[in-house]
């Protein structure tokens, strides 16, 4: 079954057993945002990218049911932590509705960082609207493209690879001559058996919304495909953060599962 099958399913299902659950989660648990520090081991990374802080924000799905101020307020937190470059994962509205890319690209507006603020799209975003408004913003789109910076004299090298966008050879080519010291922004976390296999050290995802609803001894019903449904995950020298992200999609609810936003810290492996 397909996710929104599968939520669409408990909506039906759950008006009984989970009315309790669900209208807390309807009420507070998809306001409540959570602040997600994490330090992650990264295979190979240079002394001079030890200790960058990244602000990882990924799946707003502004909405009718995602307000502006949800979005605000995922973005002021976000900026309270300080990070030295900002990611953005995709799904910045749902469905691309075309009524909610202006008031998405403008509650992003905000975000800065020494290091910029570089982005990807998701499945529910349109190919030209939504990266026209977010590049508005001065913000940098990658859509299978790369961009480089330098991190204390240093190359770091973000790759980002679009949703549909899913044949192994051309992930293979967008990554080609790439620096060794790579951050891949891939919109959903099932490119981690590929980008491992490709060497590639570090992975950051959304897409699952860690499940969305994550139910006690069942988990996260609608997430279970993924390879990691939230947080870090490792798979040979390839470590990935999946992040929970801020809206919600095909229904307004979060159980058990909180909305975050992330501040990620690099360090090297232990064994490095």
């Amino acid at each position: 079954m397909h996710r929104r099958d599968v939520f669409k399913g408990i909506a039906a299902a759950g008006i009984g057993a989970l009315t309790g659950a669900g209208a807390h989660g309807y009420l507070f648990e998809r306001h409540r945002i959570d602040v997600t520090r994490e330090t992650l081991e990264v295979s190979g990374l240079p002394d001079a990218h030890s200790g960058l802080r990244i602000g990882f924000l990924t799946d707003l799905h502004r909405s009718e049911t995602v307000p502006h101020e949800l979005v605000d307020r995922a973005v002021r937190l976000l900026l309270a932590e300080l990070p030295d470059l900002i990611l953005l994962g995709g799904d910045y509205v749902t469905n691309s509705d075309s009524r909610y890319v202006g008031p998405a690209a403008d509650a992003l507006a905000p975000l800065t960082a020494p290091l910029g603020v570089i982005g990807i799209l998701g499945n529910h975003d349109d190919d030209r609207e939504m990266p026209a408004a977010l590049t508005a913003k001065g913000f940098t789109m990658l859509r299978d493209a790369r961009t480089r910076i330098s991190v204390r004299g240093e190359t770091l090298e973000i790759a980002g690879i679009r949703y549909w966008t899913k044949r192994f050879g051309e992930l293979t080519r967008i990554l080609r001559g790439a620096s060794p010291n790579m951050i891949l922004l891939a919109h959903t976390p099932a490119r981690l058996i590929e980008a491992a296999a490709l060497g590639v050290p570090l992975v950051l995802s959304g897409h699952t919304h860690g499940g969305q609803i994550v139910l006690p001894t069942v988990g996260p019903i609608a997430a279970r495909k993924f390879p990691i449904v939230a947080g870090a995950g490792r798979k040979e020298n390839t470590t990935i953060f999946v992040s929970r992200g801020v809206g919600t999609v095909y229904i307004p609810v979060r159980i058990n599962c909180p909305p975050e936003v992330a501040l990620l810290t690099l360090r090297p492996t232990a064994s490095a």
